[in-house]
C-alpha cells in the first residue's frame, strides 16, 4: 500500500511542478505581451479559473499526501530523508509561497477595476503586480521541481516492507 501512495504522491507532485514550470516558460511570456489592460484582464480570469477541483485535488494533494508518505515511509532510509526534504520544500517554497505571497496579490487583483480605471492606474497596477508575481512564480517552479526530483529519488529507492 506505501507504494501506491508514494506513486499517487509523486504524480500529483509532478502535476503541480509541470504547471507551474509550463507557466513560466510560456504563460507569463505570453501575458508579458499583451497591453497593461489586457494583461490585468487575463491575469484576473486565469486566477478566478485555476480556483477548481482539478488544480486543488493536485495543489492540496501534494500538501497533504506528501507529509502523509513521509510519516507511512519512515521507517525506510534514505526513503524518509528523501521525502522530508521534499515535504520541506513543497510546504514553504510551493504552498507557503503561494499562501503568503500569490494569492494575496491575486485577490488584490481581483478587487481592482480595470473598466473604471485611468490608464495611468492601470499601469501602476501592472508594475506593482506583474514583477512581483512572476518573481514568486519562479520560486515556487524551482521548489516544485526540487520536490519532485526528491520524491523521484524516494521512489527509486523505496522497498516494499
Amino acid at each position: 500500500m506505501t507504494t501506491v501512495l508514494l506513486i499517487i504522491t509523486a504524480v500529483l507532485t509532478a502535476l503541480i511542478a509541470g504547471l507551474f514550470y509550463a507557466y513560466s516558460c510560456s504563460v507569463v511570456l505570453g501575458l508579458g505581451k499583451l497591453s497593461d489592460a489586457e494583461y490585468l484582464k487575463a491575469m484576473q480570469n486565469i486566477n478566478r479559473e485555476i480556483l477548481n477541483p482539478v488544480f486543488f485535488m493536485s495543489f492540496m494533494g501534494t500538501a497533504i499526501l506528501l507529509p502523509l508518505s513521509t510519516f507511512f515511509l519512515r521507517g525506510q532510509q534514505p526513503v524518509l530523508i528523501f521525502l522530508l526534504l521534499a515535504t520541506l520544500a513543497y510546504l514553504a517554497g510551493v504552498f507557503g509561497v503561494t499562501v503568503v505571497g500569490n494569492v494575496p496579490m491575486n485577490d488584490q487583483l481581483d478587487r481592482f477595476d480595470i473598466s473604471g480605471a485611468t490608464a495611468e492606474a492601470i499601469k501602476q497596477m501592472r508594475d506593482n503586480f506583474e514583477s512581483r508575481w512572476n518573481f514568486l512564480n519562479n520560486i515556487r517552479t524551482v521548489f516544485s521541481i526540487i520536490t519532485i526530483m526528491l520524491t523521484i529519488c524516494a521512489c527509486i529507492w523505496h522497498k516494499e516492507s
